[in-house]
């Protein structure tokens, strides 16, 4: 944290230094876990539901840490400690204060689908221009935002930040920290609805960043959004999609035998071509929101283009295999309501049979049952001839799928089933909550 010295953090969150040895020392990154420690980092000792970071000062002090930030001093220790009542906000604290520091590009993707695809495409294009700074794996939330903010060094000239939400307040709190100059809001969908109720909830709690940035800051939104297309905001707002009146649109769409796109973006009286080499619809969004991006930062076309043909899949997130008997979509990595529509829409436009293979949506609130009856049944409507379901919410989406519903009570049976279910030509769609484990369906199907 270039300019973050001991002394510095210290005051930012209002600390107690137990010693002034080495307080001019230029801190690091922020590192909660003591084996990811190199020298000069600042090691919070976090205390969370298994573990106690506290446990772990000697091993972050072994690997190099010059200081730590603690809740409590251990008996008899003189080597650099910041002392706080709460850890977490004193991150927070001295991740906002570095903010200040910075005179780069911060731009904050937000939404209930599709963060992480805009994120990963948004590095994707500015990298053709930029050094960039971009989201690690899934720090998006108030632990992962100032661990991912303190690894901004001096040779970045821009910052891509996820932020995840799943409560009010918590988006005042991402961004208070992150100050973003550039928004993008992907879509309101029906995500965290225990906490939020409904899409107005999801609305205003993801709406919360736009307090927080400058009035010359912009704001890029999915104009197909009945939400956001009607957004008012005091910064410029730029829309995207494929509806009339969007300001940045694809045209002249078409698709491969993968399901990959080839396009034109268009945004006012600029054309470019692009590919995009990732499977679904929701990927054409993401090159929207990535050219947007581009366009708004300078980019020429060609680095725009360059940009989205580079762009590479995460993980579980729509991942499109051919495994030589049947073509999978493994996006087994989360799931709502939104996304999974989303993966029918995208399934839909393959030829063959199809077939969805789906688990619960956790946090949906007191309307669960039916959204997954509701997923079910657009999959039947959509012309998906065989739902597999798998857990007890799901249980409704297997109801909602009629004569092309059938439900397993457990993931094993769900398994050793699937050779003679799934039949050589088919289109898979595997989709679920991360903590429903169906990357193991997705396993399975890899080894037919």
């Amino acid at each position: 944290m270039n300019g973050i010295s001991i002394k510095t953090a210290a005051a930012l969150c209002g600390g107690y230094l137990n010693t002034h040895e080495n307080e001019n020392t230029e801190l690091g990154r922020i590192i909660i876990d003591s084996r990811e420690v190199k020298p000069g980092d600042l090691f919070a000792a976090f205390k969370g539901e298994n573990t106690d970071g506290h446990d772990y000062i000697d091993k972050a002090f072994e690997m190099g840490a010059a200081c730590c930030l603690v809740s409590r001093i251990p008996e008899g220790e003189t080597r650099p400690l910041i002392k706080v009542n709460d850890v977490e906000k004193a991150m927070e604290l001295i991740c906002a204060g570095f903010r200040k520091k910075l005179d780069i590009p911060v731009i904050g993707i937000t939404g209930s689908v599709g963060k992480t695809s805009a994120k990963e495409m948004a590095a994707a294009v500015l990298s053709q221009h930029f050094n960039i700074l971009k989201t690690d794996k899934n720090l998006n939330n108030t632990l992962g935002v100032p661990i991912t903010l303190s690894r901004i060094e001096k040779q970045h000239q821009a910052a891509v930040i996820e932020m995840g939400i799943s409560d009010f307040g918590e988006m005042s709190r991402l961004a208070n920290m992150c100050k973003p100059n550039i928004a993008v809001f992907t879509m309101i969908g029906k995500a965290h609805l225990e906490f939020l109720h409904d899409r107005q909830g999801v609305f205003k709690a993801k709406t919360e960043m736009l307090a927080f940035m400058p009035a010359d800051g912009i704001v890029i939104a999915n104009g197909d959004d009945d939400l956001l297309r009607n957004l008012k905001c005091r910064q410029r707002l730029i829309t995207f999609g494929f509806s009339e009146g969007c300001d940045v649109r694809a045209e002249n769409i078409e698709k491969d035998e993968n399901g990959y796109t080839d396009c034109v973006i268009s945004f006012y009286k600029r054309r470019i071509k692009v590919h995009i080499p990732a499977f679904g619809e929701h990927m054409v969004y993401a090159a929207l929101e990535g050219a947007a991006l581009g366009c708004v930062l300078g980019l020429e076309d060609e680095e725009i283009a360059a940009g989205i043909a580079n762009y590479k899949t995460v993980g579980r997130r729509a991942a499109f295999i051919d495994t030589g008997k049947v073509k999978l979509i493994d996006d087994c990595y989360n799931a709502n309501p939104d996304s999974v529509n989303c993966g029918i829409d995208s399934l839909s436009k393959l030829s063959g049979r199809k077939v969805c293979i789906l688990g619960d949506m956790l946090e949906l609130g007191e309307n669960e049952k039916q959204l997954h009856y509701s997923c079910g049944k657009y999959a039947a409507d959509n012309g998906v001839e065989l739902v597999l379901t798998c857990g007890e919410l799901s249980r409704s989406t297997a109801e909602g799928a009629g004569k092309a519903g059938r439900h397993f009570e457990s993931r094993e049976e769900l398994i050793k089933a699937l050779p003679e279910l799934i039949h050589e030509g088919d289109n898979v769609l595997v989709k679920a909550s991360h903590r429903q484990r169906f990357d193991e369906v997705s396993e399975a199907i890899k080894s037919l």
